[in-house]
C-alpha cells in the first residue's frame, strides 16, 4: 500500500467532490476528514441520500474497499457518481491515504 500513490488517485479522481482536511467544505461529496471508524451518513452539515444514511455500516478498510469497487452496487440509491476502482491495488492505495489524512 502507497498513500503517496493513493494520494495521486485522491486528486485524479476524488477531490473533484471531496475534500479530507480537517474543517474542509463539503464540494458535491462530503468532506472525509473523520470518515474513518464513523457510520455512514452521519458526516455533520451534508446532506446524504437516505440509502446513505440507513447503510448502517462503519466506514474502514474492509467497508471503504467493498464500496470503492462498485459504490452504487454497495449503496444502492447513493448519489455518489464514482463508477468504483476496478484494481485491488489503486483501492489499497487509495484506502491507505484516505486513512491517513482523515483520521482525528
Amino acid at each position: 500500500m502507497s498513500a503517496d500513490n493513493g494520494k495521486k488517485i485522491f486528486t485524479k479522481a476524488c477531490a473533484q467532490c471531496h475534500t479530507v482536511d480537517a474543517g474542509g467544505k463539503h464540494k458535491q461529496g462530503p468532506n472525509l476528514n473523520g470518515v474513518w471508524g464513523r457510520q455512514t451518513g452521519q458526516g455533520v452539515g451534508f446532506n446524504y441520500t437516505q440509502a446513505n444514511k440507513d447503510k448502517g455500516i462503519t466506514w474502514g478498510k474492509d467497508t471503504l474497499d467493498v464500496y470503492l469497487t462498485n459504490p452504487k452496487k454497495y449503496i444502492p440509491g447513493t448519489k455518489m457518481v464514482f463508477a468504483g476502482l476496478k484494481k485491488k491495488k489503486d483501492r489499497a492505495d487509495l484506502i491507505a491515504y484516505i486513512e491517513s489524512s482523515t483520521k482525528n
